[in-house]
């Protein structure tokens, strides 16, 4: 996850970018199971399940996930990321992209 307007795949980055990552994974799998949940006609919110006697933790995970879905869009602009997508050298030294 380099930046947002890179579309080389180097999958170099921060540990920000690794966490952002991670929590649209466990979001997305959440929200599917939710939704196949829903058809099934139970609760399948693991999120809940686990963490369902701590709702302030809970609401804290959904928050997260929010904040990275954001930072996805924009993307990481620390130096570890933009340094790590060599693709706009390759551009611009002639290599083929």
């Amino acid at each position: 996850m380099c930046n947002s307007n890179c579309s080389c795949g180097c999958g170099r980055g921060c540990t920000t970018s690794l966490v952002v990552k991670i929590l649209l994974i466990v979001g997305g799998i959440n929200w599917g199971l939710v939704g196949v949940g829903m058809l099934m006609g139970s609760d399948w919110n693991v999120v809940k399940m686990i963490l369902g006697t701590m709702p302030t933790l809970e609401a804290i995970v959904y928050i997260l996930v929010g904040v990275a879905a954001v930072m996805k869009i924009f993307g990481c602009r620390c130096k570890t990321c933009m340094g790590a997508c060599a693709c706009g050298s390759d551009v611009k030294e002639g290599g083929s992209m």
